[in-house]
């Protein structure tokens, strides 16, 4: 498949109360934790809507992983506002 045919993955960006919750995770729940954001960055609906607002919260629960984020108007950036592992 050519590359003009392939779906992108948006950029990631953590905010500052998310690194700060980054920096306490363990080797294995950032590992965790990256795997949900890739899957995120290739498709930032996965999460289900918080009611009233912009945010999407994402959990998969077989790994553990909470995430609240929101995706730019032209869908090439995902924020991440919260992580949980």
């Amino acid at each position: 498949m050519s590359p003009e045919h392939t779906s992108r993955r948006s950029q990631v960006v953590l905010v500052e109360p998310a690194l700060s919750q980054l920096e306490k995770l363990t080797a294995s729940e950032t590992h965790r934790l990256d795997r949900a954001i890739v899957a995120i960055s290739v498709n930032p609906e996965l999460g289900t809507p918080v009611p009233d607002t912009l945010l999407r919260d994402y959990v998969d629960d077989i790994d553990g992983i909470r995430v609240i984020y929101y995706v730019t108007a032209l869908r090439q950036i995902t924020i991440v506002a919260y992580v949980e592992a």
